[in-house]
């Protein structure tokens, strides 16, 4: 090999070697990363009621886990589908409740307390907003996925019975009495009313109902 080749070839070797290496890190975030197919493949995976003791409660951390790991897209999508309910239907009251403290926004509670705040008719209007939003978010992410039960218009958001307690005694006072599985209810709403806070809506609400 001519010596005026050398540093060339050892530029480009160094190039290849580069190139593998981002496309292996890329391949390796791509397949490392936690999706909502995931979830839900472990919730098919997995039968909770056939569980019990520390087999069972490592089944619903590591579901906790994996739901962490998910952006809110990613949860949106994760929820829909039969084996989610089934998930939820088999913990008990206890085990709902615990595994919605774990799986809620760290902020949740201060969109319980601004929420507070709020005059009932800003109470209502951003509970009707918030519920638009999610039905909007779920149909859009749920064309094809949906089991037939549900029908054309996917899972319910809300029950009108919940919708209209939170207005009335406001969701803090609401979300502390609540069993497990009505906070399992209300999990999407909260998550979606923190989106809305972060964007400035309860700051916007808060201004208009002071005028």
């Amino acid at each position: 090999m001519n010596p005026r080749h050398r540093p060339l070839l050892t530029g480009l070797l160094a190039l290849a070697l580069l190139w593998a290496l981002a496309l292996g890190g890329y391949w390796y975030a791509q397949n490392s990363r936690m999706t909502a197919e995931k979830v839900r493949q472990y919730l098919a995976s997995v039968d909770l009621r056939r569980l019990s003791g520390e087999a069972r409660a490592r089944a619903i951390r590591e579901l906790v886990r994996r739901l962490n790991a998910l952006s809110w897209e990613e949860r949106q999508k994760a929820r829909l589908g039969p084996e989610w309910a089934r998930w939820l239907e088999a913990m008990s009251e206890q085990e709902q409740a615990d595994f919605i403290e774990a799986t809620l926004p760290a902020g949740f509670k201060q969109v319980l307390n601004a929420f507070e705040e709020l005059p009932e008719a800003q109470r209502r209007r951003t509970i009707d907003d918030a519920l638009k939003r999610l039905r909007e978010a779920q149909q859009e992410l749920a064309r094809g996925e949906l089991p037939p039960e549900w029908g054309p218009e996917g899972p319910p958001v809300l029950s009108e019975e919940v919708r209209q307690r939170a207005i009335k005694t406001g969701l803090k006072t609401f979300y502390a009495e609540s069993s497990g599985r009505m906070k399992a209810e209300l999990a999407p709403l909260l998550e979606e009313m923190q989106r809305m806070m972060e964007s400035g809506v309860f700051l916007r609400r808060r201004w208009e109902g002071s005028r």
